[in-house]
């Protein structure tokens, strides 16, 4: 049975930008597939808000921006374990930019995050030392979405932090498989399955959805 979206649903296009896309400064791998997908998808959601990478110059999460490292190593910060990227999502850079073919005529809401340099952001609704929220799980109560359909990159970190915070705010969430893309560090795709199953968010292909035009 396909599931049916209602108006009470909202589609969370998790960070489909230049830098994330092939030819960008931290490229998922093939993730500018997700666009077709999406723009797709969002026909049938009256809802929908995207998030948008943000960063300073400097940023803490920068491998530069620290001495005899180099990216992807994992260094202790305040907050714990924090993960270093190539620069990336530079504010007001073409790499920080939203995918030109991605259609965000009809999107409520623009979310950035990251933009604090000393606290990373994966989630779109609280940054990675778990207490700095984004305001985004009250503005979904305002407009009392119950459901969270969530796309985009990366499947194994924005993703994956955005989903399960999105069910300790007291939402369901739902993952579009096929919607997303990883950038598959060693265990990264794995562990973000575990943490799907164990947390009670959803995993669902695109075509199990019913995409009638709302």
């Amino acid at each position: 049975m396909l599931v049916k979206i209602t108006d009470r649903d909202l589609l969370l296009v998790i960070d489909v930008q230049n830098d994330f896309c092939p030819g960008g400064a931290l490229p998922v791998p093939h993730g500018d597939e997700v666009v077709p997908a999406i723009n797709c998808l969002a026909q049938s959601f009256q809802h929908i808000v995207l998030t948008q990478d943000w960063h300073p110059q400097g940023h803490l999460s920068f491998a530069s921006s620290h001495s005899c490292v180099e990216p992807f190593q994992v260094i202790e910060v305040t907050y714990g374990q924090q993960t270093l990227w190539p620069d990336h999502c530079v504010q007001q850079s073409h790499g920080a930019e939203l995918h030109p073919a991605l259609d965000v005529q009809r999107a409520e809401l623009i979310l950035r995050k990251g933009f604090r340099r000393t606290i990373d952001s994966y989630s779109a609704f609280q940054e990675n030392d778990r207490e700095t929220k984004t305001g985004l799980a009250g503005y979904l109560r305002e407009r009392e979405i119950a459901r969270i359909f969530l796309a985009g990159l990366a499947y194994d970190y924005c993703v994956r932090f955005s989903a399960v915070d999105a069910i300790e705010a007291g939402f369901s969430a739902i993952v579009i498989e096929d919607a997303c893309r990883a950038i598959d560090l060693p265990g990264s795709v794995e562990a973000a399955r575990n943490e799907f199953s164990s947390s009670g968010v959803g995993r669902i292909h695109s075509d199990e959805i019913d995409l009638t035009l709302r």
